[in-house]
């Protein structure tokens, strides 16, 4: 599957709800923070007090359509979520969980890192979804 674009041009996939995100086209999620690159957001599904996803413009499937050109990406994606923990006033970053989901635990087919704090606090419920190194969260970032 080709990647598409959601930066420039008309070239959307408009069936997917974080590329109309990434371009300012879907009036119900807040950004939180931005750049040309990412967008952060929060989850619309919270697991913790502060739950929020960093996704990139560029429609990218998941995790496993990543490859080794795309580690910078993954590293902003990861820097840009912290930012967002900081500027929310999180300051303890050993209580924070940063990862994705794989096929088939997504629900939305477009890269999104999940960046949760505190990690502590990640509701007994959702817990499942979001442990390190399971099947469902991978977190070697």
């Amino acid at each position: 599957m080709a990647n598409k674009d959601c930066v420039s041009g008309d070239d959307i996939d408009k069936t997917c709800i974080f590329c109309l995100v990434a371009r300012g086209r879907d009036k119900e999620t807040t950004v939180i923070k931005q750049n040309q690159e990412l967008v952060c957001f929060r989850d619309i599904f919270p697991a913790a007090p502060y739950h929020f996803l960093v996704i990139p413009r560029e429609h990218i499937v998941s995790c496993r359509s990543l490859n080794k050109k795309h580690i910078s990406l993954v590293e902003r994606m990861v820097e840009l979520g912290r930012a967002v923990l900081l500027d929310q006033g999180i300051t303890n970053m050993n209580d924070v969980r940063l990862g994705f989901h794989q096929f088939p635990f997504i629900s939305v087919s477009h890269l999104h890192l999940h960046v949760l704090a505190p990690a502590s606090q990640i509701s007994q419920a959702m817990m499942f979804k979001f442990t390190p190194g399971s099947d469902s969260f991978i977190t070697n970032l």
